[in-house]
């Protein structure tokens, strides 16, 4: 009897523990399940580190039209678009002082001239006279150097084209008053055109003649724009600390001189290679996620952008990777996976073709969203390492400014 009371109270222990089990279950589910992670796949696809820069649209050949006096302009030539020849006369000041004074020099020089002459019939009869003549010579030959002087002082308020092209722009109004700091002609031919840059100069080494470079204009926001590195100045600006790029613009360029634009340089890219969001990557390793569980694999990290980078290791494509990596996870950790970011499909059963140049479009937009770039997207590879190189120069100009200017106390 005593037996079949214990396999009694043993079978209702178990029952009421399945009870409060169940209702612990319903009651806190989390508790039992594993926790919830989201994740992201690797994927092959183009990546491309950038540096960042602004510059503006400018003519490779172009010269500033300026007056050497300051004095009221009487003509300025309607003539902005218009094709002209080296020489050829743009403008004029009011030269009425300088041509009175001219012609005051001239009727003296004319005196002079009479005076030398009869002195010359009579530089034979006696010593005195061969030293009046030598006398007169020399005031003849003082008066015309000043004469041609200021023929070139009243030239000078005549404004000229500089070179052969077009007057790009003009500034300035009949009866304004203008001196040697007001441009009033821009010249030059209008193709072809370049884009001058500025660089920080802790950037600057890793910039080479020949890079490839990616535009953003807000005029043509939809439109890919391109250009090459042609040249980078030998001498930087100590005060700016930066350097000026420029760069070769294509011939068919919608840009117009003047415009600003973001220019991104292209320094380190590969048209196909395994890439994560960055946030996956946490003390050179990653956490995948194998039958539910989480183990760490090492990688070594390769070209860097601010949303994905190239992962190196023991990781192949398609795997899925917590994305945001957790420290505090384990490994061996049971996790729940949702909100797994899908690349677009690639094909596997083709070889590799080499991925077009990533072109910033659309992509280039700052409010985008963070997304896992495709090899359908490769936009998305150079944005995100433009933007990076933009953030970290900011960074490193308040670094600098606070070293420099220290808060006081």
């Amino acid at each position: 009897m005593p037996s079949r009371n214990l396999v009694w109270s043993a079978s209702m222990l178990a029952a009421l523990a399945a009870v409060a089990v169940g209702g612990a279950y319903l009651e806190y589910p989390d508790f039992f399940r594993p926790p919830t992670m989201t994740a992201a796949t690797s994927i092959l696809a183009p990546v491309s580190e950038a540096i960042y820069g602004t510059g503006t649209v400018e003519p490779e050949r172009w010269a500033k039209v300026v007056p050497l006096q300051r004095r009221r302009l009487v003509d300025l030539c309607r003539c902005e678009g218009q094709a002209v020849r080296a020489g050829q006369i743009l403008g004029r000041q009011d030269d009425a002082e300088e041509v009175s004074a001219l012609h005051e020099l001239e009727i003296n020089n004319e005196q002079l001239q009479r005076d030398r002459d009869r002195a010359e019939r009579d530089r034979d009869k006696s010593d005195a006279a061969k030293t009046e003549y030598e006398q007169r010579q020399t005031q003849l030959d003082e008066s015309k150097s000043r004469i041609s002087a200021q023929k070139v002082r009243v030239d000078s308020l005549v404004l000229r084209a500089p070179l052969d092209g077009m007057v790009l722009r003009r500034d300035g109004e009949v009866g304004e008053i203008v001196g040697p700091t007001d441009v009033l002609f821009w010249v030059g031919p209008p193709t072809p055109m370049q884009v001058v840059a500025e660089i920080n100069e802790e950037e600057i080494t890793r910039i080479a003649v020949g890079q490839k470079a990616f535009l953003r204009s807000e005029a043509f926001a939809a439109q890919a724009l391109r250009a090459t590195v042609s040249q980078i100045t030998p001498k930087g600006d100590p005060t700016r600390k930066t350097f000026r790029v420029y760069l070769r613009l294509p011939s068919d360029t919608p840009l117009r001189i003047g415009m600003t634009v973001e220019v991104n340089i292209i320094y380190r890219e590969k048209t196909a290679a395994v890439v994560v969001p960055a946030e996956a990557v946490i003390d050179n390793g990653v956490q995948v996620v194998r039958d539910g569980k989480v183990h760490r694999v090492p990688v070594n990290v390769g070209i860097k952008g601010s949303r994905n980078v190239e992962i190196i290791g023991n990781v192949t494509q398609d795997t899925t990777v917590l994305s945001p990596a957790r420290m505090d996870l384990a490994d061996g950790t049971r996790v729940h996976v949702e909100n797994v970011a899908t690349p677009a499909k690639q094909a596997t059963d083709a070889p590799l073709e080499p991925a077009p140049d990533p072109v910033p479009t659309a992509a280039l937009e700052r409010n985008n969203p963070p997304v896992l770039t495709s090899a359908a997207d490769p936009d998305d590879a150079v944005i995100s390492a433009a933007l990076s190189a933009h953030v970290d120069s900011i960074v490193n100009d308040a670094r600098r400014n606070v070293a420099k200017y220290p808060a006081a106390r």
